[in-house]
């Protein structure tokens, strides 16, 4: 069962347990400079709306009806990234234009392991309550930034050569039942919040995609259940559409999200980035395909084009130590 409410996507698999339920949300963030250096994690700065596909299917192209799914608004070269909250454990795929965001092979339903140099290809609840960007290293993503498609920045050109689907694709499944045990639920340590129709099909460049931003320290941590453990009996899976700010308003009516602060501007505030106390983690190894891709900033360099506004060094920024588990020791 999958549902949309209040901007939050809620995968239900009542007939697995009674507690098998997944939330799983899109969230607005400071775009990192893209400069080769690695970055604390940046703040969330609000959930992106979201849309059902069917409540505009007569003002959208017929090929996202097709998939259904949401959509949400993104502007060129804006930020974000995805949270996972449940109490019950899920192993989550994650694609971005249909490349794998954690092994950059392309789709499958399947889960899978050792593929491309990568141990998993897959994120697992709640251990991963978040995922911010593309596996380039270990303990390293670069950040998600939404980009046109057909201007050949996504990660899907890059990897695919061809630039046809756009968006994210998302698919959840819960464990076997006989496998469960309580777990506790991790959730985002910090949340802030930010202070003429016509039909899209007449529109260029309608879809936006994901490319490879800069650089943040961020594990995707090992499955520790297992592969035979998921149920892949049962899953349910989400076609995620992006649209840029001005399709966003022609499609709904509604204004898109007012523009947020650049991290320069965060950092000049004084305000904090935060760190995880993880070290004792183990992360998935970095996907070989993923890691030899150009970041917007480089491939703009080679493109003899500035695709990133804003895009200046930050010296110094103040971090805040976040969640951590409390160890009993001996008595």
């Amino acid at each position: 069962m999958l549902t949309l409410k209040k901007h939050e996507l809620v995968f239900r698999f009542p007939e697995v347990h009674a507690r098998a339920s997944l939330i799983v949300s899109f969230h607005r963030t400071l775009r990192l400079p893209d400069d080769n250096r690695e970055y604390p994690l940046p703040p969330g700065l609000g959930n992106f709306p979201l849309s059902h596909v069917d409540d505009y299917a007569n003002r959208l192209p017929a090929e996202w009806v097709e998939h259904g799914g949401i959509f949400f608004p993104m502007a060129q070269a804006e930020a974000m990234w995805i949270s996972f909250s449940s109490t019950y454990p899920f192993a989550v795929k994650v694609a971005a234009g249909k490349v794998n965001a954690v092994s950059g092979q392309p789709w499958s339903p399947e889960l899978q392991q050792r593929t491309a140099g990568a141990e998993q290809d897959y994120v697992t609840t709640p251990k991963q309550p978040w995922l911010d960007g593309f596996n380039v290293g270990e303990g390293v993503v670069r950040q998600f930034v939404a980009m046109p498609l057909g201007a050949g920045y996504t990660a899907e050109a890059q990897v695919t050569g061809e630039e046809v689907h756009g968006g994210l694709q998302i698919i959840a499944m819960p464990l076997r039942r006989e496998f469960y045990e309580d777990t506790d639920d991790i959730v985002r340590y910090a949340s802030f919040s930010s202070s003429a129709m016509f039909s899209v099909e007449r529109a260029p460049s309608v879809d936006m995609g994901l490319a490879p931003g800069g650089l943040m320290k961020q594990k995707i941590y090992k499955d520790d259940f297992g592969l035979d453990k998921w149920d892949q009996e049962h899953t349910s899976r989400c076609f995620v559409h992006l649209l840029n700010s001005a399709q966003f308003e022609a499609v709904t009516g509604k204004k898109p999200p007012a523009d947020v602060p650049t991290a320069d501007d965060y950092a000049k505030a004084g305000l904090p980035w935060y760190q995880l106390y993880d070290e004792g983690k183990a992360a998935v190894a970095a996907s070989p395909l993923l890691a030899a891709l150009d970041s917007v900033a480089a491939l703009g360099v080679k493109k003899g084009e500035n695709p990133l506004p804003n895009n200046a060094q930050i010296s110094k920024a103040p971090v805040v130590h976040g969640l951590t588990d409390v160890r009993e020791g001996k008595f």
